[in-house]
């Protein structure tokens, strides 16, 4: 993190896991846990949702910048191992997380003034949810970003299923099924960011941004993204994501040869559970707005914690790091179209009421 400017304000949440400080007008959040790629805790959110609540409404604050600590990356995404630890206490814990995050992935993508996210290095998952719905989103040649909770025996969530499902074609598809780790120029393509900057240039921009109009900043340093593998692709890709069953899907896959067969091969180590819902949950969220989408992640989310996979999915690829996930049901076909209906059930009392909210301010 750059030195505080002269005369700026700073403030700090306790263990300093969020910096908020005010550089001329430029309002910046600057995730502060490098060491593990600035995963996002809950007290980090509900700081962000606080600070970012007060200067939507601050004359002195013209645009927010967010950015991580460090080299590796703005965000890796949800601090998966205490999530793993709630689960294993049968806590509310992860519960009310999301709550506080679903509000602030809402509040940026409606956020009032230029919200503007350097998506450098690692930018995964709860990353993907504090940046892609930002009004001015910047990558990099480092940029490595994407939804990989299929892997870890979950769905895409903080709005991932709503952004996803708009991308051109069934590329979106392709990418919440594999969970595949996408370069900048892909995000582009995808609808997750807007703008290609070198990442050396990305502290004169910073500086730039505390006085100068975004839209000049950006523009000065901005530079032609390169092509994206995933365009060049599009066209087996739509053919053989198109539809509702993800086992006609691999199948397809399998016929195509080549890169396709890659591709099935990665979605057939994943959970059957997780590919399925998360391929229901993309066609659902087609039809919502952001707030609906998030409503329904939530309810999704929390049939999850009930479950097997994602705990399991978490031991594997973080606590144990063994790699091999022992998924319920085991195979796609033993997945039924009831067991995905059953985590799109209404949640009575539990329900994450967003779009009300929003409705009733």
């Amino acid at each position: 993190m750059a030195e505080q400017a002269a005369g700026s304000v700073a403030t700090t949440e306790p263990a300093a896991e969020v910096l908020f400080e005010r550089r001329g007008r430029l309002g910046v959040v600057t995730l502060n846990r490098p060491k593990a790629v600035n995963a996002l805790t809950a007290g980090m959110a509900a700081a962000m949702l606080e600070a970012l609540t007060d200067w939507a409404t601050d004359d002195d604050v013209a645009a927010v910048l967010v950015r991580g600590a460090g080299d590796r990356g703005l965000c890796a995404g949800g601090d998966i191992v205490a999530i793993y630890r709630d689960m294993a206490e049968a806590g509310r814990a992860t519960a009310d997380f999301w709550a506080v995050e679903y509000r602030l992935n809402l509040l940026i993508a409606e956020y009032p003034k230029p919200y503007i996210a350097f998506m450098d290095g690692l930018v995964l998952g709860g990353g993907v949810g504090i940046s892609a719905h930002g009004s001015v989103r910047i990558v990099t040649e480092r940029t490595r970003t994407g939804m990989p909770e299929t892997t870890i025996g979950f769905v895409p969530d903080v709005g991932g299923t709503f952004l996803l499902s708009r991308s051109p074609g069934e590329t979106g598809t392709h990418a919440a099924l594999t969970g595949a780790h996408l370069n900048g120029a892909d995000a582009i393509f995808l609808g997750l960011a807007d703008t290609f900057v070198p990442s050396d240039r990305l502290e004169e921009l910073a500086a730039a941004l505390e006085t100068e109009p975004v839209a000049d900043a950006v523009a000065r340093v901005a530079e032609p993204a390169p092509a994206s593998v995933l365009a060049a692709q599009r066209e087996w890709i739509d053919a053989c994501y198109a539809g509702n069953d993800a086992g006609e899907i691999v199948r397809r896959l399998r016929t195509v040869g080549g890169e396709a067969v890659d591709a099935a091969d990665t979605i057939e180590t994943k959970s059957p559970m997780a590919v399925k819902v998360t391929l229901a949950s993309l066609r659902r969220a087609a039809g919502l707005d952001l707030a609906g989408a998030l409503e329904q992640e939530y309810r999704v989310g929390l049939r999850f914690l009930d479950g097997p996979d994602f705990r399991e999915g978490i031991r594997a690829q973080v606590i144990d790091k063994d790699r091999t996930p022992h998924w319920q049901p085991a195979s796609l076909d033993e997945v039924s179209d009831a067991d995905v209906d059953a985590c799109f059930a209404p949640l009575g009392d539990r329900e994450l009421e967003l779009t009300k909210e929003r409705d009733n301010v």
